[in-house]
């Protein structure tokens, strides 16, 4: 087939893709947004240590808050650590008392990680919107 008979693909002008990356971060906002608002109205499971402090894990200079979404999320994390063996105490929290009262009195940044290690899993990181902005780490001046 000669050169002149191929069909040639369209491509898309820059402003076009930028258009439609913009179009997909700003969904993708969007459902975090109602993801968000789901999870400062739910009541979640978060366990307890031996010294009665909330379990959390350090990762990148972050201290997360472990949550869980039902019993069966916490027992998954339990049988992943190799500990369903022990009794995990905790407590019920509002999603939202996690991020407005609880990650503040944490030491440096902090956020919320909603069931630990499952394929579902969810991070509410130390950003405004998100935490206070007194803790919020993306704002200028912010505690650190």
């Amino acid at each position: 087939m000669p050169l002149g008979d191929e069909a040639v693909p369209a491509q898309a002008s820059a402003p076009a893709v930028r258009e439609a990356e913009d179009d997909g971060v700003a969904a993708a906002l969007r459902q975090f947004a109602v993801l968000l608002g789901e999870f400062r109205r739910t009541a979640v499971l978060v366990p307890f240590d031996d010294q009665d402090s909330m379990w959390t894990a350090d990762m990148n200079g972050v201290r997360w808050i472990c949550a869980f979404s039902n019993e069966e999320a916490l027992a998954a994390f339990a049988r992943a650590r190799g500990e369903a063996g022990r009794e995990w105490e905790y407590r019920t929290v509002l999603g939202a008392r996690l991020l407005d009262a609880m990650v503040p009195m944490l030491p440096g940044p902090g956020g919320v990680a909603l069931d630990a290690g499952s394929a579902d899993g969810m991070l509410f990181p130390p950003v405004r919107g998100i935490v206070p902005d007194a803790v919020a780490v993306d704002l200028e001046g912010a505690a650190q």
